[in-house]
C-alpha cells in the first residue's frame, strides 16, 4: 500500500506567452521601464541568470496584481513576472503556492486547463505594459494567439522519496496531474505522459510533458527559464506558421489573376514581388530570432531539458513546416518575377512596334 503523497512546499508557475510585435527594442524598452512612476507597478527586474547564453537578453520585469483566487484554497502571488524578448515574444509568469496532496492540484490544474481567467488577466497585464513600452516596440500588435504552460515546481514531500520511487508509486497520479485529466488513464496515456525525464542529481527530476511539466528540484530557475523560452518559441512558430499559411494563400490568388487573360499594367506585379519579398524577409528574420536567441551547448543538462521540451512541442515539426512554406515563398518569388520581366518584355516589344510603325507613317503624310 503506497504512502499518501503530500507536497509540503511548492509552487504552480502558470506560463502564458504572446507576440507584440515584429521586434522589440530591449534597450528603449528598458529605459521605459525604469523611468516609470510606482503608480504603474512595473519594475526592471534584472537579466537573465548568467549561464544562459541569450543574444541580446530578455529584460525581465515585474507587475504588481491583485491576487487571483482560484477556488479550492488556491490563489496566486501579487506579482507577475514578464520576461520579454527582442524578436517580439513575451512570456506572463504567474506564482501560486502549493501543499497538501496531489488530488486538489490535480483538480486545480484541470479547472485552469479549461478556464480563460488566467490568460485574460495576462492579457491584460501585456496591455498595461504596452501602454509603456510600446515606442520601443516594431509593428506593435497584441496577437490573439497564445500558448500557455503549467510547471509544478515541488521544493520538497513531507516524506522525502528518491525521483524513481516517488514515480513508480505514484505514476498514475502524476501523470493526470501533468495532462489535466480528473477520471483515470490508461497504461499506455501514463507511460507517455512520463516517458520524457531529466535528472541533474540523486534527488532532482524533471518530468516534461507537452501541456506541464513537474520538477522536483531545489534550485529550478534554471530549468523554468528553458522551459519557459520553448514555450514562447512554439507561439512563435505557430505565429509564423499561420502567418505564412495566409500569405500563400494571399499569393496563390496573386498569380490566379496573373494567369487570367487581361491586360498587363508594368505596376501591378512589381507591387507583388515587393509585398512576397517582404513576406520572405520578415518569415526568415522571424525565424533566425527565434531559433538562435537560447544557445545551451555549454550546459548538457539543460540541453537535455530543451531537447526534451523540444520533442514534446514538436518544434522540429514546425520549423520544417516553415522552412518548406519559405521555400514555396521563394518559388512564388520568382515566378513572380518571370512574369513580371515576361510583361516588361511584351511591353517593350508593343513599344518597338508603335515606334516602326509610326516611322513608317510619318513620312506618307508629311
Amino acid at each position: 500500500m503506497s504512502v499518501t503523497l503530500s507536497i509540503s512546499k511548492g509552487t504552480l508557475h502558470v506560463v502564458v506567452a504572446f507576440d507584440i510585435g515584429f521586434a522589440v527594442n530591449l534597450e528603449a524598452c528598458r529605459r521605459s521601464v525604469t523611468d516609470l512612476t510606482e503608480l504603474a507597478a512595473i519594475r526592471h527586474k534584472g537579466a537573465a541568470p548568467a549561464y544562459f547564453q541569450f543574444d541580446p537578453l530578455p529584460l525581465r520585469v515585474t507587475q504588481r496584481i491583485p491576487r487571483l483566487d482560484l477556488g479550492a484554497g488556491f490563489a496566486s502571488t501579487d506579482e507577475v513576472e514578464i520576461v520579454i524578448y527582442d524578436f517580439g515574444g513575451v512570456s506572463v509568469i504567474y506564482d501560486i503556492p502549493i501543499q497538501g496532496s496531489l488530488e486538489p492540484l490535480i483538480q486545480l490544474s484541470a479547472r485552469l486547463n479549461a478556464s480563460s481567467m488566467v490568460r485574460d488577466d495576462a492579457r491584460s497585464r501585456i496591455e498595461h505594459l504596452m501602454a509603456v513600452i510600446e515606442p520601443a516596440v516594431i509593428r506593435p500588435n497584441i496577437e490573439k494567439l497564445t500558448e500557455e504552460y503549467y510547471i509544478v515546481h515541488v521544493q520538497a514531500f513531507e516524506v522525502p522519496a528518491a525521483p524513481e520511487a516517488l514515480i513508480a508509486a505514484h505514476a498514475h497520479d502524476l501523470a493526470r496531474l501533468l495532462r489535466a485529466e480528473t477520471d483515470p488513464l490508461s497504461d499506455q496515456e501514463v507511460q507517455d505522459a512520463l516517458s520524457s525525464r531529466a535528472s541533474f542529481g540523486r534527488s532532482d527530476v524533471a518530468i516534461i510533458d507537452w501541456n506541464a511539466a513537474f520538477l522536483l528540484d531545489s534550485e529550478p530557475q534554471d530549468v523554468i527559464s528553458v522551459l519557459e523560452f520553448a514555450n514562447l518559441q512554439l507561439l512563435e512558430l505557430r505565429f509564423l506558421d499561420a502567418r505564412l499559411d495566409t500569405a500563400l494563400d494571399r499569393t496563390y490568388e496573386t498569380l490566379a489573376l496573373d494567369k487570367q487573360p487581361s491586360l498587363r499594367l508594368p505596376g501591378g506585379t512589381p507591387r507583388e514581388l515587393r509585398r512576397v519579398a517582404q513576406l520572405q524577409v520578415d518569415g526568415a528574420v522571424l525565424f533566425e530570432r527565434i531559433n538562435n536567441a537560447l544557445k545551451l551547448l555549454g550546459d548538457q543538462y539543460l540541453a537535455r531539458v530543451y531537447r526534451s521540451a523540444s520533442q514534446r512541442y514538436r518544434l522540429s515539426e514546425w520549423n520544417s513546416s516553415i522552412v518548406r512554406k519559405l521555400e514555396t515563398l521563394e518559388s512564388i518569388y520568382e515566378k513572380l518575377h518571370d512574369h513580371a520581366a515576361e510583361a516588361r518584355m511584351e511591353l517593350l516589344e508593343w513599344i518597338i512596334i508603335i515606334l516602326i510603325a509610326i516611322g513608317l507613317v510619318v513620312p506618307i503624310f508629311a
